[in-house]
């Protein structure tokens, strides 16, 4: 192989095209490296590539001459970030408030002509204690374990952790349609209160470092700020509901 020379292996097969193999191939054109698209058609042919090259996965990129390995290892040849599976990261929770705040202005906005408006900001609290819910509700079996590892009362009653975002979501639709306060708000009161709480003492207090089932147990988001702020805000719109 000359220099700049690339030899890139991958899947696409009727039943199967590799995402890898194909942010592989993108990332060597973005790079400019003139390379060989060697394209897996069946099963039989990937196996016999992983048996010649002693190799368990594809895609597998060779780079002037040498072995670099999948997809990851592309990417940090060429210094860039890989995406860790463990790596933790506020993404998918800064996603899903970003969301939920265009969604409350863009309701506030059809029922009143404002985005920017007081019942927009409650709109966003309850969207966003839906929004969780849902996450959560997805895989409630790998939610459970994962908040049983900090909430108080989970780990002493087990089936709170199954009750919580069923608890979370209800109180969230009743909040949106402004229906059933005296249900919501105490609701809201004792999830956050108790959520905050246990947060505080396994992150503030403990020193633990754990992960955060506010969007759903298999999540990497840092057990912290962010699980903090979910509990005070359903505090926060408890209270001002009972205020009101």
């Amino acid at each position: 192989m000359t220099a700049q020379t690339a030899q890139l292996y991958r899947m696409e097969m009727p039943e199967h095209i590799c995402p890898s193999g194909l942010k592989a191939k993108a990332l060597l054109q973005k790079r400019g490296i003139i390379f060989d698209d060697h394209k897996f058609t069946d099963r039989n042919q990937v196996d016999a590539f992983k048996a010649e090259h002693g190799v368990e996965t594809t895609p597998q990129i060779w780079l002037e001459g040498k072995r670099i390995g999948g997809f990851d290892a592309l990417k940090k040849h060429f210094g860039e970030a890989s995406d860790e599976a463990n790596s933790t990261s506020y993404t998918p929770v800064v996603a899903l408030f970003a969301m939920t705040a265009l969604m409350a202005m863009a309701a506030s906005f059809a029922a009143s002509g404002s985005a920017f408006t007081i019942r927009a900001a409650e709109w966003f609290i309850a969207f966003s204690m839906c929004a969780l819910a849902l996450q959560k509700l997805r895989d409630i079996e790998s939610f459970s374990d994962q908040f049983l590892t900090y909430d108080l009362l989970a780990q002493r009653w087990l089936p709170y952790a199954k009750i919580y975002p069923f608890a979370e979501g209800g109180a969230g639709v009743l909040m949106i349609a402004g229906a059933l306060s005296i249900i919501s708000i105490p609701v809201a009161l004792f999830i956050g209160g108790l959520g905050a709480i246990s947060v505080f003492k396994a992150v503030y207090v403990d020193k633990r470092d754990l992960r955060c089932a506010c969007v759903g147990g298999s999540s990497n988001v840092p057990l912290g700020f962010v699980s903090l702020t979910e509990n005070l805000m359903m505090i926060a719109m408890a209270v001002w509901m009972l205020l009101k």
